[in-house]
């Protein structure tokens, strides 16, 4: 079974070890990419990471978007949704079907 990994703002995040995910409080992008890295290589298969901190470390999330894992998936923090992870399964469905079907044109 592969584990499943949170990193975030502590505020965001804490609520996930309720439910047996292992949490990584991190505001720093420079850490949120080594924790990663070091996840990636220690096979977990699922990391939930806010949406604000994603958004700082685009360039590393995108050497996971093509390898089958771990899963690297943008989640509202406590500041709101920005819509980043929205924005990625629209990308998502995109490549999947060759059109955005989720536009309203």
């Amino acid at each position: 079974m592969y584990k499943v990994a949170v990193i975030g703002d502590k505020d965001s995040i804490y609520g996930f070890a309720s439910i047996g995910l292992d949490i990584h409080p991190c505001d720093d992008p420079a850490e949120a990419v080594r924790d990663i890295r070091n996840m990636a290589e220690i096979g977990y298969g699922v990391i939930y990471i806010t949406e604000s901190l994603a958004s700082q470390i685009e360039s590393e999330l995108d050497l996971y978007r093509e390898r089958p894992q771990p899963a690297i998936i943008p989640i509202p923090g406590v500041q709101g949704n920005t819509g980043l992870g929205m924005q990625n399964v629209s990308g998502f469905v995109e490549q999947a079907v060759g059109s955005d079907i989720l536009s309203d044109a």
